[in-house]
């Protein structure tokens, strides 16, 4: 048994942050994103860039309904599919939130649902505005040349809430850049923690503590560049998600969950709201896309995503049924869903 131990090779962990697509020098930011789509896909573009104006002016549900449904095949590389992620959960949340927190709507179409589900699983994120897309892929350089300073930062895609909403998400990218030197501290104090070198593992924690105070520096710039009006009453609404667990019911039949509709189609009223909130706002679920539907998961799913056939799984026919409703149905997507 001894002589085993002793051939046993050392412990060794991958620490290379590229292995986890973490920048050495960006740390979780998505190096210098790319700010355009290929010709083709100008549709989206042209909606992302007028976002504001199309909200506040109550016009963005028709320009989403007039869009032609394109398919993420032409997109190359993972740079592409990020923006194409970001220009779509941007165009999804103000879809939904056009209205405020009472004019919130149960459907999406299907130009914008179908899409948007697949560049997500080609990504491996949720089809939602997640942080990956609001900070961490949002950001442009105004002189190319320039620092990663506030000054020379804007956003890529925007909504309505001027600087406010320029100042809430690039105040958070300069926190995710002071965190790149306590990420590869982190690395380096495992690696010297398995190599038992108690020097390098000191410095390593001092500038992990160094990192540590840098983000509460870049935090403190929020109440500089942040109306917290602005953010209560414009730019949370289109960071909130769906109601209260005591609004299940609308589950049943007849209100189903977000859904691809014919873009050519009306979008009803949400009789339940099941998207908006007048309580406090709850994450918006992420879309589920089996034969001939695209809609919400139950909330207690979290933000797994799950491809499957028009039939229920057993699991939520049981539980609507200890619930006392009856079981779900299909939601029909429009004509060639």
């Amino acid at each position: 048994m001894e002589g085993s131990a002793d051939t046993e090779e050392p412990l060794l962990l991958p620490l290379a942050l590229s292995r986890f697509q973490i920048s050495e020098e960006f740390g979780f930011l998505l190096p210098d994103p790319l700010t355009e789509l290929p010709a083709p896909y100008s549709p989206w573009m042209d909606i992302a860039r007028e976002l504001p104006q199309l909200i506040t002016s109550h016009q963005l549900r028709s320009r989403v309904h007039q869009m032609p449904q394109l398919s993420p095949q032409q997109l190359r590389g993972r740079e592409e599919l990020h923006l194409a992620h970001l220009v779509l959960s941007f165009i999804t949340m103000g879809y939904v939130w056009q209205e405020g927190e009472e004019g919130t709507v149960q459907v999406l179409p299907r130009n914008l649902a179908v899409p948007f589900w697949e560049v997500s699983q080609a990504l491996g994120l949720p089809p939602i505005l997640s942080h990956a897309d609001f900070v961490l892929a949002n950001w442009r350089r105004k002189d190319p040349n320039g620092p990663l300073e506030i000054e020379n930062l804007d956003t890529i895609i925007t909504l309505p809430g001027g600087e406010s909403l320029r100042g809430f998400i690039l105040v958070t990218l300069l926190v995710e850049k002071a965190a790149v030197p306590g990420i590869k501290a982190i690395t380096q104090a495992l690696g010297a923690t398995l190599q038992g070198d108690e020097e390098s593992l000191h410095r390593a924690l001092e500038e992990l503590a160094g990192a540590i105070e840098a983000m509460r520096e870049a935090l403190r710039r929020m109440h500089d560049y942040v109306d917290p009006e602005v953010f209560y009453s414009v730019i949370r609404i289109f960071l909130s998600g769906r109601l209260p667990a005591q609004d299940e019911a609308v589950h049943a039949p007849g209100t189903p969950s977000l859904r691809g509709a014919d873009p050519r189609r009306g979008v009803p009223a949400a009789p339940g709201a099941l998207l908006g909130g007048r309580a406090a706002p709850r994450r918006l679920q992420p879309l589920r896309v089996g034969a001939g539907r695209v809609q919400v998961l139950p909330h207690h799913h979290g933000h797994q995503v799950h491809r499957r056939g028009g039939r229920q799984s057993q699991g939520q026919a049981g539980r609507a049924e200890r619930q006392g409703r009856p079981r779900c149905g299909k939601a029909a997507v429009g004509p060639g869903g």
